[in-house]
């Protein structure tokens, strides 16, 4: 896409598939957990992705579906897997640009404290001051719980513009219920699948969202979205 320039109060983003990408480490868990309880893997890891753990359990093994057991089996992962994880392109300049200049920015993730904090130490990412997890919310992606938390916890208007970064249909979705502009990432998806839940972006990766720079008076955030080789709308 030719590339535009969006002012929003504030980005907010997923975690895994969106600045990180630890595709290798979740397979090899689901599989684990398939395994363990005579499920075909296959079946787990269709719809896995951007979902709580919890969710997932409770779909096909509803008696482990609690917190205390989703928090100690994540917790896990990372220890068993980090050499499985990377960051995805673009991820580090945008974060940076956001930090460096006291811009609202937030983590929302179907995953809970004891596997993203790990994660983002790992990557070496700042951990944000508003950091939405599993633990946070009742209802996990596609319900929008999730971004609206994040609204409130940066003291977001609700008519102020907000850009939430996604790589799975339920983020996307979620983000969109929470009235927020979504790109979406062809990350982990295919292009029919993300375009099917309705981003208003649809994007290689992060490194097509550049940060511009904030604005003096109200701290609005100007960023590039589209093909940096293009000349901005």
């Amino acid at each position: 896409m030719a590339p535009i320039l969006k002012k929003y109060a504030a980005i907010l983003f997923d975690l895994d598939g969106t600045l990180i990408d630890s595709t290798e480490a979740v397979i090899a868990h689901w599989t684990s957990f398939g395994e363990e309880h005579g499920i075909d893997p296959e079946l787990i890891l269709a719809t896995s992705h951007g979902r709580r753990t919890i969710d997932i359990v409770n779909q096909w093994k509803p008696e482990l579906a609690n917190m205390e057991y989703v928090r100690r089996v994540e917790a896990e992962i990372p220890k068993t897997h980090a050499a499985g994880a990377k960051e995805l392109p673009g991820a580090r300049a945008l974060i940076s640009g956001l930090e460096t200049n006291g811009s609202k920015w937030a983590i929302v993730t179907s995953g809970t404290m004891s596997l993203a904090g790990p994660w983002v130490k790992i990557i070496g990412f700042p951990t944000p001051k508003v950091f939405v997890t599993a633990d946070s919310v009742i209802k996990g992606k596609p319900d929008p719980e999730g971004y609206l938390l994040a609204r409130t916890l940066l003291n977001i208007p609700n008519d102020a513009a907000v850009l939430v970064v996604e790589d799975a249909p339920a983020g996307i979705r979620a983000g969109k219920a929470a009235n927020c502009d979504v790109v979406g990432l062809l990350t982990t998806h295919k292009r029919v699948e993300i375009q099917a839940a309705g981003p208003d972006f649809v994007l290689n990766d992060l490194e097509h969202v550049e940060f511009i720079g904030v604005d003096q008076i109200d701290g609005g955030i100007y960023v590039r979205i589209g093909n940096p080789k293009e000349e901005p709308n």
